[in-house]
């Protein structure tokens, strides 16, 4: 080992990064204790010492009793491992440490690490990959100790089961150059509806099934199809999935594209197939039912029961514990697609009551957290119209039929179980059903008045814009419209921040829970409002000065990576906050849910175990810094006068 603090700083990370010079002012502030072992260094509860621990000699155990005080080991640390990070801003700490042998550490005051951490980027960046390191381990660990049993009765975690365990294989499949009829032969044989057609090096590269031949060959006569080959007949479009995805990944699949089965691809090449009858086998609910159920539905009253089946996959997720970003995209994928059904239900109605069909091509979008794909209830509705200009017309004429298109999809919804949005952002408003030119006009307008604060918010929610039906085009060309004029503008970024930093985590000075002091939530955080919030404002801004259209705020923040918009670090610490939050927000709704409340986002942080607890500071800590980083990048003093 290493004789001296000196040798120790200039060989172990983070502190091997600094520079010489100021690792020889910091030897000069570090301490060194030994602890026998079995003694604790500190114990759960204690104030903060406002210290870190780096191992020199022995180890250490990482302890906290849980609810029914039994002390239990969470973790353990090592030579050249640090601890006590969570007491270094005060506060009480969530877990002890107690010396697993004799220990010897380097007490480095928290003074000087706040100080390293606003200096030096190579330091910060090593420290927070640790502590996002350990957030996940503790995510994790609450993840799998959970008992969701309350919510939902699911026999197997289905939905982290890999697509190895559920494929069929070996798949039957035809060459590129065979006839039709020798295709048709196999399909045949194998007693199967379909076919997939594979080049020399098993790579899928069609499909050919029953309605193919049907559909082709005798719907349309062609002559000489004893001719035709497999390349000719076959559909092109091959929906893939690795084999080492899970089951959730291909549920999504096959709603999203609208497909029968998914070719399985392991290293480039064909390895088995997964049709929607092996996802329905494969799990008890019939959670993929609900395609052809949102589907076949005729009227409003028939979709307006499937809204509850929805809410049961969600139960089913949170039980069989998907990712939250999985849990997010299917249950956004089946929301859009029952909202798709309504809209066209509703454009039968027009047709039926004498309005005809829309009079020009149009596009629905959704904005708020169904425009981000992070609706999980069944939330209110904020949604939009874009209505391709036609001066023939005459966008006024073309508005009237778009708005009582939009009062009988936004009633259709509504009855659906996503209520009307109380402040009217709604497409039955005019304000929120124009032409694609009066949308860039405003667009412009909102952008450059942005210091006004009533139209900074219209421009908050209309920058969480989705096509969700309709004329996709409209919504990517006037995207790009507010990504350039954005990008053009010097100010709107700074008023964003400066409207997202008016508020702050909800953490006091002594590092622990502000809660709301009275009212029907006293002693409760509204864990949207207070904090997930912050992060989908942040990264709005961030993504949008990089040109970023995307509205995911997991893609958003995907992209701010490969675009250099966000290092690595930060971007890990904001991902893992981001994700306990939404845990934490639709586990506790479904709870509220389940007993007959309202699902408000707010929590008791005294009603959590002292593990969820601690998890939940280290996202409210991830909130912060991302704060922070905002406010440094994008405020401006001038701003203010």
């Amino acid at each position: 080992m290493p004789k001296n603090i000196r040798e120790v700083l200039n060989t172990v990370p983070p502190f091997s990064l600094l520079p010489e010079a100021v690792l020889g002012s910091l030897e000069k502030d570090i301490a060194e204790k030994t602890y026998p072992k079995g003694s604790y260094v500190f114990r759960q509860g204690e104030e903060g010492l406002n210290t870190l621990f780096l191992i020199i000699r022995g180890s250490a155990e990482v302890v906290a009793k849980n609810d029914m005080d039994d002390e239990a080991v969470l973790g353990f640390r090592g030579v050249e491992e640090f601890f006590g990070e969570t007491g270094l801003n005060g506060g009480q700490y969530s877990a002890g440490v107690r010396a697993k042998e004799d220990l010897t550490c380097l007490l480095i005051p928290g003074l000087e690490v706040e100080k390293l951490m606003g200096r030096h980027s190579d330091f910060t960046g090593y420290l927070a990959e640790v502590l996002v390191e350990r957030m996940r381990s503790l995510y994790d660990e609450i993840i799998h100790e959970q008992s969701f049993d309350a919510y939902s009765k699911v026999e197997v975690p289905l939905f982290r089961k890999r697509i190895s365990d559920i494929m069929s294989t070996p798949v039957i499949t035809c060459g590129i150059a065979d006839t039709v009829v020798e295709v048709a032969g196999i399909m045949e044989k194998k007693n199967i509806s379909a076919v997939m057609v594979v080049n020399d090096q098993n790579s899928p590269i069609g499909v050919i099934s029953n309605a193919d031949l049907v559909n082709k060959i005798l719907a349309r006569s062609v002559t000489g199809f004893l001719k035709l080959t497999a390349g000719e007949l076959m559909n092109k479009k091959v929906v893939t999935i690795p084999s080492e995805a899970f089951y959730a990944e291909a549920v999504l699949a096959i709603s999203k594209h609208r497909t029968k089965q998914l070719a399985v691809i392991r290293r480039g090449r064909l390895a088995g197939i997964v049709t929607v009858a092996d996802l329905v086998k494969a799990r008890s609910t019939g959670t993929l039912t609900l395609v052809h159920d949102i589907e076949s539905q005729q009227d409003i009253e028939g979709l307006s029961s499937i809204g509850v089946e929805v809410d049961s996959l969600l139960n089913a997720l949170v039980a069989e514990k998907a990712p939250v970003p999985e849990i997010l995209m299917i249950i956004s994928e089946f929301h859009e697609r029952l909202t798709r059904k309504v809209i066209q239900l509703c454009e039968e109605e027009m047709v039926s009551r004498g309005f005809g069909g829309p009079p020009v091509e149009y596009c629905w979008a959704n904005m708020g957290s169904a425009g981000r794909q992070e609706q999980t209830s069944r939330t209110d509705q904020d949604n939009m119209i874009i209505f391709r200009d036609e001066d023939s017309i005459g966008n006024d004429k073309i508005r009237e039929y778009f708005l009582k298109l939009a009062i009988l999809v936004n009633e259709g919804l509504d009855r659906c179980g996503f209520a009307k949005c109380p402040g009217n952002v709604m497409a039955s408003n005019l304000q929120w059903c124009r032409s694609l030119g009066e949308w860039e006009q405003t667009a412009r307008q909102w952008i450059e008045s942005a210091k006004d604060p009533v139209l900074l918010r219209q421009l908050t929610i209309l920058l969480d814009f989705r096509a969700v039906y309709g004329e996709k085009r409209l919504a990517d060309t006037l995207w790009k419209k507010i990504v350039k004029l954005y990008c053009q503008s010097a100010a709107v970024s700074h008023y964003l921040a400066q409207d997202d930093l008016s508020a702050r985590v909800p953490v006091n000075i002594w590092g622990g829970f502000s809660t709301e002091k009275s009212g029907p939530h006293k002693d409760e955080i509204n864990l949207k409002t207070a904090a997930s919030v912050h992060i989908v404002n942040c990264l709005r801004i961030f993504s949008l000065k990089s040109g970023i259209a995307d509205t995911n705020t997991f893609i958003r923040l995907s992209e701010l990576r490969k675009r250099g918009g966000m290092k690595n670090d930060e971007a890990d610490f904001v991902e893992a906050a981001y994700e306990t939050l939404m845990m934490f927000r639709i586990r506790e709704n479904l709870k509220k849910v389940k007993r007959g409340d309202k699902a408000d986002n707010y929590i008791n942080p005294s009603l959590l175990g002292k593990q969820e607890r601690e998890i939940l500071k280290g996202a409210f800590t991830g909130v912060s810094r991302l704060q922070k980083l905002t406010g440094s990048t994008y405020t401006l003093l001038w701003l203010a006068k």
